[in-house]
């Protein structure tokens, strides 16, 4: 059996750790509000411009944009969003195992599997994993900018136009509430035209635009992708927080246990040690 001194060493590094993960929920509950209020504040943004490209494609259909095009799936590519820093559960392994899991499924078809990185764990890992690379971003913090992403979203959408890559996929944790996140895996190209019947129905009227659908529709949906994406790193940062606090708040009260049950084992350390002391005086003072 452990002695008391060994018992209240491990009682007190313990305690350490149970102020230290308080400390980390509470920094991870006080930005979650931040990051949500980002992440909210970005979508109005991408839900227009998807409407106005919707309005552009259906009354040009005499141009097809290269975004628009079904190809036989050759290659994927998978632009893969995960957190910088860890101590956040399973948000991060959770979406690498659902990528895994098509990946090889992939392979199995014959299909060539790459990945553009955003964040130092998804970076970390594809890296370990040995997987085709094809650009990454890393450290973006908690407010990121759009300007960061161009470069990975271009090195992307070059490739495609080229013919390199048939199917882009965007995967990240989706935002449910709190205490859930949803990984999710989203086809970006192609991009699929709306089946929204109200959409459908408004589409019947027209902009008055200058220059032409074709310029027009090159720049907005290079910018919607670019959208997507950022969207998703908001999404994925308010992700971050919500399973931060939750996994911080969980081994606080994992500690907490094990301090109660360290603490009744010292007791009964303690006890046995006196006892145990008594019997010997008792048995010293009989021998006398």
């Amino acid at each position: 059996m452990a002695n008391t001194k060994e018992v209240r060493k491990q009682i007190s590094s313990i305690k350490s750790t149970r102020k230290i993960t308080s400390a980390l929920e509470m920094v991870a509950a006080s930005k979650i509000k931040k990051t949500q209020d980002l992440m909210f504040g970005g979508r109005p943004y991408s839900e227009k411009v998807k409407e106005v490209i919707e309005h552009i494609a259906s009354s040009s259909s005499e141009y097809s944009h290269p975004f628009y095009e079904e190809r036989k799936n050759k290659s994927s590519c998978y632009i893969v969003v995960g957190s910088d820093k860890g101590l956040c559960g399973g948000l991060n392994i959770n979406l690498f195992k659902k990528i895994i899991a098509e990946a090889a499924e992939n392979q199995k078809n014959g299909i060539e599997t790459s990945f553009a990185l955003i964040g130092v764990k998804a970076v970390t890992f594809f890296n370990n994993l040995g997987g085709k690379v094809l650009g990454q971003a890393t450290k973006l913090g908690d407010k990121p900018n759009p300007e960061d992403l161009i470069g990975l979203t271009k090195i992307v959408l070059d490739e495609q136009k080229k013919g390199n890559i048939d199917k882009v996929v965007l995967c990240s944790n989706k935002f449910v509430n709190t205490m859930t996140q949803q990984p999710t895996l989203q086809q970006l190209i192609p991009l699929s035209h709306s089946e929204n019947e109200e959409m459908q129905t408004s589409m019947q009227w027209d902009y008055i635009y200058e220059p032409e659908a074709k310029v027009l529709l090159d720049g907005l949906l290079t910018r919607y992708i670019e959208s997507l994406i950022f969207q998703a790193v908001l999404e994925n940062n308010a992700c971050e927080q919500a399973a931060k606090m939750i996994a911080m708040k969980n081994a606080t009260e994992n500690a907490g246990d094990l301090i109660k049950e360290l603490e009744l084992l010292y007791n009964n350390v303690r006890q046995a040690a006196i006892t145990q002391e008594l019997s010997e005086i008792v048995g010293g003072a009989a021998a006398v």
